[in-house]
């Protein structure tokens, strides 16, 4: 830093020392705001030129037609030498002339743009030669044919012709100055940093090869290597250069200040001026725009940004930022300098270089300035990186540790969901054929309400060991528990290791998993689906499985059943149906049909049992079987059982004691509300009916439902208003002699399937209704008896002491006539 500030110095003093006047040298003259102009067509002869009609001040033309002639006053010129020079400010023209007047005679010089190579100098200006002394100059005229306008030109001078006036010394080491600055910056920057270069950086490398060329175009030092780009040629290129260097600055201050310091509109139109000082810049180019109008858009485009700019440095302060000092620091000397310019072109200051010169020196100095805030700035986020590289060390050895603890369930130490899909999208990538397990652990909710959640703990971590003890032998299955009571396992290889697994999972079945209670035993539900036979998409082969899972439930649980493509269409019919749920309800397709409860002691009707039909258009009359999943739906399946306790307190009413006790089915949803008896309750009372005359049948499965607690209190409630309750389908379930105690039940349902076997003399079911009826009629229940199709069924009923029973002996169930009902469904 010390070096550079030596270096700095001695070209501060070799600038001063080459702008002082030498005492040889007469003093320059200056000859523009002595100029009067006047507009002339091509091929005006000198006299024409001399006699033109020239004004003078703010209402002369600044345009030709198409050329302008300016009459200079030649009366300063007398201390100057033979072979002056007139020095001419750059500007865009077509050509140029300068025609001198003498008392020897007349003598024009004419140039175009392709033959000032040799009429240039240091400092952006075009120098004529003109050889009589001025004390003989008796007139003076410098033309321009299509000149943009002379508002922007600003310097006519004539000076003596020293080989390197003490101007062109000083530009001539600013600019070695100046370049020397700029390429230093410029390279530092190329190594700080040899990576991934940050948008910072980018943009400023951009910023200072943009300023350095604009530095040697502006002062014409580029003129030494390509002779031609001076003139017109220069102002053109500077004139780009303008606009990209707005560009370049205002999108390196944007990347430079830190994430978050500064709004984001703010940020969009920072962006927004810098796009548009690159469009100005080129625009201004163009021969056919006006120049004027060109020239002020870019200058205001130019005072936007700065606008912009300021504010955003007052916000950066105020939030703390650091980069922004160093930001301010560099651009104080710039703006600094172009308020001197614009004064100076404004006209309330005289015309000279040192405010130029001043302009290229604030330019080098902002480059040193930024190149510092860059190097603060990778300071920071080497820092940063530090931190991050420690934070992810730190993070490696957590994930070391946690990885295992993110694919493996806490409970059993199988795999977990993550696993599973991971392990299977692998062999999916490899497409290696395996077969997708899904097995459910039946009744562990039961479990967990009879035993507590201990006891649900251990039997998930039976099962758990009971599979990886099964695929033990093969050796590269993987077994996962993926949620509350589901296992997967896949296999992978041929159909043949699927049927041996199904085999070996199969002799768990049954399993004493509970040794203080030898009683429970394990049941699991299995369903199995084949990639890529079934399904090709993991999502897919997940679903088939589940579909051929919810089979094996419907057909009784604890058994295994592969999937076919009968089951999904089955579903899609099921869903198809339940599309049309609610538009059957508001069109009265759903019925009711009243099946005869009979006493079996004489064969006389004390009740009835309704049961819902669906008069469907298209696939006639459907049993619930055929839309079981409405039942239990949230939203529909509330909406139809709704529907068929209206219809049957309906048919109590209008009907009077003519239909005794009718039994109605409710599903756990009727019955897992707060208020669910009260609304019962309401109803019987909205249509007049005693409470007794209504019996509700309810599964074992409602019992397992998840509200169980509550659906207990809403029964215990309406069995003390009278209301009777009924346990149906009595023995088929997995606690039914607990809930039997349990509940406040009037009526035990013998089921069917028990029924049906009374009347075989070998391996019948007698054995089981006997002790149905002895447990039921011993607690004080009424014991109904279903699905009665003959004689010799009831003849044994009524011996075990069965008080009712219903089926076909005794009558069909019947559509009977129900008034309307009407329906809120909600929308």
């Amino acid at each position: 830093m010390a070096s550079k500030i030596r270096v700095w110095g001695v070209a501060l003093l070799i600038l001063l020392a080459g702008l002082m006047p030498r005492a040889a040298s007469a003093a320059p003259v200056d000859l523009y705001r002595t100029a009067c102009r006047a507009a002339l067509p091509d091929g005006a002869t000198d006299e024409a030129i001399a006699r033109a009609p020239y004004r003078c001040g703010p209402d002369a033309p600044t345009r030709g037609s198409p050329w302008l002639w300016l009459r200079l006053d030649p009366s300063g010129l007398k201390a100057l030498p033979a072979d002056w020079v007139m020095v001419v400010d750059q500007t865009r023209f077509d050509r140029i002339a300068v025609l001198t007047v003498t008392p020897r005679g007349e003598s024009r010089l004419v140039r175009d743009p392709s033959q000032l190579h040799r009429h240039w100098a240091p400092g952006g200006v075009m120098k004529f030669v003109i050889a009589p002394p001025g004390r003989e100059v008796r007139a003076l005229y410098l033309g321009f044919r299509n000149i943009d306008d002379l508002s922007l030109m600003r310097k006519v001078v004539a000076q003596t012709d020293a080989a390197l006036t003490g101007v062109e010394v000083g530009w001539l080491v600013l600019i070695g100055l100046f370049t020397g600055t700029l390429l230093s910056a410029f390279l530092y920057n190329l190594v700080i940093h040899t990576g991934r270069r940050h948008a910072f950086q980018r943009w400023y490398l951009f910023w200072v090869a943009v300023s350095l060329c604009y530095g040697l175009v502006w002062t014409n030092t580029a003129a030494l290597v390509v002779p031609w780009l001076i003139g017109p040629a220069a102002v053109r290129i500077d004139l780009v250069l303008v606009g990209l260097m707005v560009t370049a600055g205002n999108m390196f201050f944007f990347a430079v200040v830190e994430d978050g310091v500064l709004p984001r509109p703010l940020i969009r139109v920072g962006r927004g001026l810098a796009g548009a000082g690159a469009v100005m810049g080129v625009l201004a180019t163009i021969d056919d725009l006006p120049p004027v109008l060109t020239d002020r858009l870019l200058n205001y485009t130019i005072a936007g940004t700065a606008v912009s700019l300021a504010i955003s440095c007052v916000i950066a302060v105020r939030r703390g930022s650091r980069v922004i000092w160093f930001y301010m620091i560099g651009w104080t000397p710039v703006i600094t300098v172009f308020v001197a310019r614009l004064i100076r072109n404004l006209g309330f200051a005289p015309q000279n270089d040192a405010v130029d010169m001043a302009t290229f020196l604030a330019l080098a100095f902002e480059a040193l300035v930024l190149s510092l805030a860059i190097a603060d700035r990778f300071r920071l986020i080497r820092q940063e990186l530090d931190l991050a590289r420690q934070r992810r060390e730190v993070d490696l050895a957590e994930a070391k540790t946690l990885r295992s603890a993110a694919q493996t369930d806490f409970l059993t130490g199988l795999g977990n969901r993550a696993a599973f899909q991971q392990q299977a999208q692998a062999l999916m990538t490899v497409g290696t054929p395996f077969s997708l397990f899904l097995i459910d652990v039946d009744y562990l909710k039961d479990v967990n309400d009879r035993l507590g959640h201990a006891s649900g703990d251990e039997l998930l971590r039976h099962v758990a060991g009971k599979l990886t003890h099964s695929a033990r032998p093969f050796a590269d299955l993987r077994v996962a528990r993926i949620g509350g009571d589901e296992f997967v396992v896949l296999c992978p290889g041929p159909p043949s290791r699927e049927a041996a697994l199904a085999t070996a999972i199969g002799t768990i079945q049954g399993d004493r998993w509970c040794p203080d209670d030898p009683a429970h035993s394990l049941s699991l539900s299995i369903g199995a689906a084949r990639f890529p036979d079934d399904a090709q998409a993991l999502d897919m082969l997940y679903q088939n499985a589940d579909l051929a899972l919810y089979t094996a439930k419907r057909l009784g649980r604890g058994r295994y059943v592969r999937y076919d493509p009968l089951q999904r269409s089955l579903r899609d019919m099921q869903i198809a149906v339940a599309g049309e749920a609610e538009g059957a309800l508001a069109r009265g397709e759903f019925t009711l049909f009243l099946q005869p409860i009979v006493s079996l002691a004489d064969d006389t009707v004390c009740g009835h049992e309704a049961l819902l039909r669906w008069n469907h258009p298209r696939h006639g009359l459907m049993t619930p079987s055929r839309f079981a999943d409405l039942l239990v739906a949230d939203r529909i399946g509330l909406l139809i059982q709704d529907h068929v306790l209206d219809m049957a307190l309906a048919l109590l009413r209008d009907e009077g004691e003519r239909l005794g006790v009718l039994s109605v089915n409710f599903t756990s949803a009727q019955l897992s509300g707060p208020r669910s008896a009260h609304a019962v309750l309401d109803r019987l009372a909205l249509h007049g009916i005693a409470p007794w005359r209504l019996c509700i049948e309810v599964t074992e499965g409602v019992m397992l439902d998840r509200a169980a607690d509550t659906i207990m209190v809403n029964l215990r409630e309406l069995h003390e208003a009278g209301v009777g309750i009924a346990l149906d389908d009595f023995g088929t379930g997995y606690a039914s002699l607990v809930h039997l105690r349990q509940l406040p039940v009037d009526r035990i349902k013998i089921d069917q399937s028990f029924v049906a076997g009374l009347d075989q003399t070998e391996d019948g079911t007698f054995p089981i209704v006997s002790a149905i009826v002895g447990l039921g009629t011993g607690l004080g229940k009424v014991v109904v008896a279903e699905g009665i199709e003959t004689e010799v069924q009831a003849t044994r009923l009524r011996q075990l002491g069965c008080q009712l029973g219903q089926g076909y002996l005794y009558g069909y169930p019947e559509p009977m006539a129900a008034p309307s009902v009407p329906l809120a469904i909600a929308g």
